[in-house]
């Protein structure tokens, strides 16, 4: 079973990231769940997002403390949360941030393999907004290979509708500038 954790802040999609996730492994014939964990935290607030896919049936109800996989919907983050807690010494930590990798994985003081993209300025020249949602998708799938870009067609046409298009592209267009470290 992979642990997803999905860092953000309310209103930004942290928690529709996760339910996207969960529905590509479920086109994939994959066993998925998705769920949030927040109390009555307002727009802007940081919020967490759960996401796990396995083979076989998810039997666990629990939140997520040490997840394989991390992902950062807003950088700002980086600097008030520790996002890295928990996070599996083989674990991948994926963020949106315009500095340069190496500063970043030495300002969390983390050996993990990092992803890195500015997922706000994609979003902004995509989609006209600075939401990160779909942005970060592409971002986590370049990172770690969990599902298939293809699987999130579906998904993300069920989800957006009209839209779509413009997830899409945001979504591959991450997947395209994401920079991978060790």
């Amino acid at each position: 079973m992979i642990e997803i954790r999905f860092h953000g802040r309310g209103g930004q999609g942290a928690v529709t990231s996760a339910e996207l996730l969960a529905l590509a492994a479920i086109e994939e014939g994959k066993f998925a769940q998705a769920f949030p964990s927040f109390g009555p935290e307002r727009r802007g607030a940081p919020v967490l997002a759960f996401c796990r896919i396995s083979n076989e049936p998810i039997k666990i109800r629990a939140n997520i403390y040490e997840p394989d996989l991390v992902v950062v919907l807003d950088a700002s983050l980086l600097k008030i949360v520790n996002v890295a807690a928990g996070l599996k010494p083989d674990g991948i930590l994926v963020t949106t941030s315009n500095e340069v990798p190496e500063k970043i994985k030495k300002d969390l003081k983390i050996r993990n393999r990092l992803g890195v993209v500015d997922a706000v300025k994609i979003a902004r020249e995509v989609l006209g907004l600075p939401i990160t949602n779909t942005t970060m998708l592409g971002s986590l799938v370049k990172a770690s290979g969990l599902v298939k870009k293809e699987s999130f067609i579906s998904p993300l046409k069920e989800r957006f509708g009209r839209i779509a298009e413009k997830n899409i592209s945001a979504f591959e267009r991450a997947y395209q500038e994401t920079v991978l470290i060790q």
